[in-house]
């Protein structure tokens, strides 16, 4: 054997003891505070009461799912002890309620917490204490900005994201299309407009033949729909919440005006949207989706969902199943649950948003067929694909092909 050789055996042989030395070091156990041999705590609040409250039940299927774990054995032999608290939809006692959380109860990260106003109440302060402030539940985009709040990450697409994926599809079966812009005056409709602009781009200006917008205290905004029949947009993009959702659709009918109809997601409800603009005014109007449909007989032999109402059955006999917030509930959970898997023994909050930002095409058994969740350092948006759905005799259809909301490429 050479001299140069023996070196190099010499050597990889060093390599491979510090390797192995430092695979030692990394296999310890390493635990901020909220987490133990037995057990990890997740703290959330919720709006239990108050005017939000209907959402209530995405943290009592979140609390049932993580008792599921728990019966399971766990995860990696932790027991999740899940702290969730009612702050009503309201901004000041959600400041109280996650300080509690964080500050006497010692959470090791908050979960899936809701609404956009709430949470934005305490965004800073999260980022300041460096807890992770995980999956929020909103729709806003602001939750994807992990230079400026690297411990903060939200969960379902973006009101941003669904205007994007809008946007695709309008280009695809419209290209000259004429576009009227119908949006609430706030972040929630700005967020929308964003999105279109985004896929749009240098051609927004001659797409977008109309932008309206209304404020929440009009009592009507019929003469709003009036105004944009008259700009002669073939395509409508309705950012209004249920009320002012339903009252359009209705305008539409009685002015006999008939666009391509896109819809916010969050409007969608058949009860509280549909039926009362009368469901042949709402026929084929389009929105776009992400979650199976328990409650509609086409999953009765999807895998996942079999999973999903096995579930329910067992944890929260009698819940609605039409009730989609029980499903979003559990997809949350289930994705919380790849995470803590992820990070293994390395339970410190650093490390479970370096997993969170590293989530790899992971299908949760109640997404779309084709949606899945993936993540990245610079992209704490977990769910960025869609599937368009029309609503025909009396319920939402999906479909056509999943579509990204990425701009590039």
């Amino acid at each position: 054997m050479s001299f140069s050789s023996s070196r190099l055996a010499v050597l990889s042989a060093a390599a491979m003891l510090f390797a192995a030395s430092s695979h030692g070091a990394l296999a310890q156990k390493k635990y901020d505070p909220g987490v133990s041999d037995t057990e990890i705590k997740i703290g959330n609040v919720e709006a239990y009461s108050g005017p939000a409250s209907a959402y209530g039940v995405i943290g009592k299927t979140e609390d049932a799912y993580f008792k599921m774990i728990n019966d399971q054995g766990g995860i990696n032999g932790r027991k999740i002890k899940f702290i969730s608290y009612d702050d009503a939809y309201s901004p000041p006692k959600t400041v109280e309620q996650v300080r509690k959380l964080i500050e006497s109860d010692e959470v090791f990260l908050v979960f899936n917490a809701l609404g956009t106003p709430t949470q934005t109440a305490v965004q800073k302060y999260h980022n300041v204490k460096k807890v992770p402030q995980l999956f929020v539940a909103t729709g806003a985009s602001k939750w994807n900005d992990p230079k400026d709040f690297p411990w903060s990450m939200g969960f379902q697409p973006s009101y941003r994201v669904e205007a994007r994926v809008f946007a695709k599809y309008i280009l695809k079966e419209k290209p000259n299309a004429k576009v009227a812009v119908f949006y609430a005056n706030d972040d929630f409709g700005k967020d929308y407009l964003i999105g279109l602009k985004d896929v749009f781009g240098a051609n927004s200006s001659k797409l977008i033949v109309a932008e309206e917008s209304y404020e929440t205290s009009e009592p009507s905004i019929d003469a709003h729909i009036v105004k944009l029949k008259g700009t002669g947009a073939d395509v409508f993009v309705n950012i209004s919440t249920p009320k002012f959702a339903a009252q359009a659709i209705k305008k539409m009918a009685e002015l006999d005006w008939k666009p391509m109809h896109l819809m916010t997601d969050v409007s969608i409800s058949i009860g509280a949207v549909m039926k009362p603009a009368g469901l042949d005014a709402s026929e084929g109007v389009l929105s776009a989706g992400y979650l199976k449909d328990a409650s509609d007989s086409q999953w009765d032999n999807d895998e996942g969902m079999k999973k999903f109402k096995a579930f329910l059955d067992k944890n929260m006999p009698g819940a609605n199943i039409a009730d989609t917030n029980l499903v979003y509930g559990y997809t949350a959970a289930q994705t919380m649950v790849q995470v803590l898997k992820q990070a293994g023994d390395n339970l410190t909050r650093e490390n479970v948003m370096k997993q969170a930002a590293s989530i790899k095409d992971f299908a949760a058994d109640t997404l779309l067929p084709g949606i899945k969740i993936n993540t990245s350092a610079t992209d704490f948006a977990p769910i960025e694909q869609l599937q368009m759905m029309r609503f025909t005799k009396g319920k939402w259809e999906m479909f056509g092909e999943i579509i990204s909301a990425e701009t590039g490429g």
